[in-house]
């Protein structure tokens, strides 16, 4: 019995030393660095606000409607036969229907803006994307269980490291080697799923140099807890010079060496590759990199070239149905 309180009472003193683990997450997500990240948190905290309009006076009025009708208050008035109050009733449906229609607004015009489809239009919110400006491009690709980022610009590789200038658009195409994940950069964007044979894409932008984590969001197999790597956010000169540092790595990444580190591996190092195939990824995304591979791509023209002869056949093969005939009609 002894050895239960003792173990207890151990439990209950580490919260305090947990708790400010818990909150490293929601810390970075209420003060993100990047424009997109932060737009999202202002729609937290105006949902949250909107609906703390119905929650806390309800809270309060069940309080003070327990201290006011409760059984040992005689001067509380006592109306056995009340049962309608127009006003009441405004209230109790008028009120919550308010505030969705606000949220309904907001997740409509939210949802259209910060369509992580769409180029960016700002860098922050006073300073708009300058016209002519080229977004870095940026190829993701999920192994397991580690990220391969490709630089198609630069023509360099990395594993595990990512890196970008600060107030320079980002472009992110994703893809996966074998099931899906989720891309996740909580000081940077929402997060984005990738998945074999299809090809999702992210717009963002950091402010403010840093070293950032990164992660996948979604249960990917043994790995998983693993998948992690850092995000720079560094100013332009240091990008550049940590670009000359990546193409002065030896190592060409081809199809041979990606057959390779596409075998899965936890907790992979930091790897870096100064030359990359250029039809690398397209060649990931078609599911085709392996030897042998057949893409999906061949498949998709011989698909809509099916789909386009389709109606004709259907139409040559209609006269014989015989229910489909004049004279069956």
């Amino acid at each position: 019995m002894s050895m239960l309180f003792s173990r207890k009472l151990r439990s209950l003193l580490l919260l305090p030393a947990l708790a400010p683990l818990g909150g490293c997450s929601k810390a970075v997500l209420l003060s993100p660095s990047g424009d997109v990240a932060w737009q999202l948190r202002d729609i937290i905290l105006v949902s949250t606000g909107l609906m703390l309009l119905i929650i806390v006076p309800v809270i309060v009025a069940t309080l003070w409607f327990a201290w006011r009708y409760r059984e040992s208050n005689t001067e509380a008035p006592y109306s056995p036969d009340w049962d309608h109050s127009t006003i009441l009733e405004l209230l109790i449906w008028a009120a919550p229907l308010l505030i969705i229609i606000a949220l309904s607004a907001l997740t409509w015009v939210s949802t259209h803006k910060l369509d992580p489809y769409r180029p960016l239009e700002r860098l922050d919110a006073q300073r708009q994307v300058p016209a002519g400006t080229k977004p870095l491009e940026v190829q993701v690709v999920a192994l397991d269980w580690k990220w391969l980022f490709l630089y198609p610009e630069q023509g360099i590789a990395t594993v595990n490291e990512l890196a970008a200038p600060v107030d320079r658009p980002i472009e992110f195409k994703l893809t996966s080697s074998s099931v899906m994940n989720s891309f996740y950069i909580p000081a940077l964007a929402g997060q984005i799923y990738a998945m074999p044979g299809m090809q999702t894409r992210l717009h963002a932008v950091i402010n403010q140099p840093g070293v950032y984590q990164g992660f996948s969001a979604n249960y990917s197999g043994a790995g998983f807890s693993q998948m992690r790597f850092k995000f720079h956010g560094l100013p332009q000169a240091e990008f550049d010079q940590w670009v000359r540092k990546n193409k002065a790595d030896p190592r060409a990444l081809d199809r041979d060496a990606y057959q390779v580190l596409v075998q899965p591996s936890s907790a992979a190092p930091v790897q870096r590759f100064g030359t990359v195939d250029p039809s690398l990824y397209q060649a990931i995304l078609d599911r085709c990199a392996q030897p042998g591979g057949d893409c999906t791509s061949a498949h998709a023209r011989f698909d809509d070239a099916n789909i386009c002869r389709a109606p004709r056949q259907a139409e040559l093969q209609l006269p014989q149905n015989p229910m489909s005939s004049p004279a069956a009609l």
